[in-house]
């Protein structure tokens, strides 16, 4: 007994076939001739080796599940920063355990010199020497600083 398909069911084949065309791609792979053999020698080994491709042909290849897509999805973005380095904070404590006298320029241009006590968000408080009274600085009005032995420019 023969079967006979349908003129409609060998169409919507043809038609789901045409739609599933992909290109095949396969790698050249060595062939093992002698596979129950391991003892042959690595000189016959270099003669089975397919040659190589020349540059400027390229393989396809496919998806790289490797690689992760971050959480935007965008490949080669870097995630952003930390909002904190903590630098701020290591400097302010190396100088008040050493206690370094320090010049601190506000944005006015006016130099406070002294040494930090100590600091928080907002601001840092710097003692004076020389019976002069004790500031709080707002650290926004603060230009720059450095420390006081140090010849600024």
């Amino acid at each position: 007994m023969k079967q006979v398909m349908d003129p409609v069911q060998s169409g919507e084949f043809s038609e789901k076939e045409n739609f599933a065309n992909r290109k095949l791609i396969r790698p050249t792979l060595p062939r093992v001739e002698n596979h129950n053999h391991h003892n042959s020698s690595p000189l016959q080994a270099q003669e089975r080796r397919p040659e190589r491709h020349e540059r400027g042909e390229r393989i396809e290849r496919g998806d790289r599940g490797d690689r992760s897509m971050g959480a935007g999805g965008a490949a080669g973005k870097k995630p952003a920063p930390p909002e904190q380095t903590n630098a701020e904070t290591f400097y302010y404590q190396k100088q008040m355990q050493s206690r370094t006298p320090m010049v601190i320029v506000l944005r006015d241009d006016e130099e406070v010199r002294g040494i930090i006590e100590w600091y928080d968000r907002n601001c840092i408080k710097v003692n004076r020497e020389n019976g002069e009274p004790n500031l709080m600085i707002y650290k926004p009005a603060i230009k720059y600083m450095f420390k006081e032995g140090e010849n600024q420019r």
